[in-house]
């Protein structure tokens, strides 16, 4: 018979009570205490995962867990703004086994110390359904250097930082063992796969951000949908050469086998890179210093009048695209 957690108290106090900050009193209070350095603003951001929608209720707990936090986190790099801590509501379909509980927690705090932060609290329900995991991450910026997302002007350049795609190939392997019948080698499925389950969003971009974006945030929902939020912010429009879209050697290797796959390499969304506008001025101090903290960022295109984003094919002719990104209430 499997061991589960006998109640509340103790998936608290034995799996996550070890993950607190030192203000969320061993999580045995109602509430937190978190302390702001002087000259700070907060950044507050919330983004829930459900399994059968952001993952599959079979993943590696580990991976789950990783996965919860990793993808509030992405939202804050994008603003500019430090991880300090978070909190976490489990709803759950019943009580986890140990095993399960043992490693969701070490997949968090593997997390937590990959990104610098900690869990200040949460609640935990039983409640029918799938597994949900709602984090609220929180952040820390100085006074006045929160970057939005709708403040990039006509003129900008738009960049990118590592590489677009490998998420949505990888589930798509995930779900069916191949990505549209193209040859990947065994290294690049799973290079792909593990960028599904456990995005890395990169620290090093919250300076690049803040000291030189006009405007930013995360790619979730897709390269060509987030790209356009970003340019109806500006009030403009965006031409992306589909050769300037930057794709790791593992989705190169299907994109050049079966070149419909770009069209899920751009709308397939979960890259949780940072997509942020830069004023032409100051883009050659943006790449020097992108450069000097060995963060990739790459160059799609340049805000100018008009609406929309086009992605363009060799011919430099606009590309039929199927759908652009992924939305929650039409599931695609």
């Amino acid at each position: 018979m499997h061991d589960r957690i006998s109640d509340e108290t103790e998936l608290i106090q034995a799996y996550l009570a070890p993950l607190a900050a030192a203000g969320a009193l061993g999580l045995a209070d109602d509430a937190a205490l978190v302390s702001v350095e002087p000259d700070s603003e907060l950044v507050v951001s919330t983004d829930p995962i459900r399994a059968g929608v952001h993952f599959f209720p079979d993943d590696d707990p580990r991976d789950i867990a990783w996965k919860a936090l990793a993808v509030n986190v992405s939202d804050l790099i994008a603003k500019g703004a430090v991880p300090i801590g978070y909190t976490m509501a489990l709803a759950l379909p019943e009580a986890p086994l140990k095993s399960w509980m043992k490693a969701f927690s070490a997949g968090l705090g593997a997390a937590q110390a990959a990104f610098g932060c900690e869990l200040f609290g949460g609640d935990c329900d039983r409640a029918d359904g799938p597994l949900s995991i709602a984090i609220t991450a929180f952040g820390s910026v100085p006074r006045g250097r929160f970057v939005q997302r709708t403040t990039a002007r006509a003129g900008d350049h738009v960049f990118i930082t590592g590489t677009i795609g490998d998420a949505a190939l990888g589930l798509k392997l995930r779900q069916r063992g191949d990505v549209y019948g193209a040859a990947v080698s065994p290294g690049h499925a799973d290079a792909l796969i593990q960028r599904y389950l456990r995005p890395a969003p990169n620290l090093k971009a919250i300076d690049i951000v803040r000291r030189f974006a006009t405007a930013a945030l995360d790619v979730s929902d897709g390269l060509i949908q987030d790209a356009a939020r970003l340019a109806r912010g500006a009030k403009s429009a965006l031409v992306i050469p589909a050769a300037a879209v930057p794709l790791s050697a593992a989705a190169l290797s299907v994109v050049e086998s079966h070149p419909a796959a770009i069209q899920t390499v751009v709308s397939g969304g979960d890259d949780f890179e940072v997509l942020f506008a830069v004023a032409p001025e100051t883009v050659p101090g943006m790449r020097a210093a992108a450069h000097a903290c060995s963060l990739p960022v790459h160059l799609l295109g340049i805000l100018a009048p008009g609406d929309g984003v086009i992605l363009t094919g060799a011919s430099g002719q606009p590309m039929a695209l199927e759908t652009t990104g992924y939305d929650h209430f039409r599931g695609t």
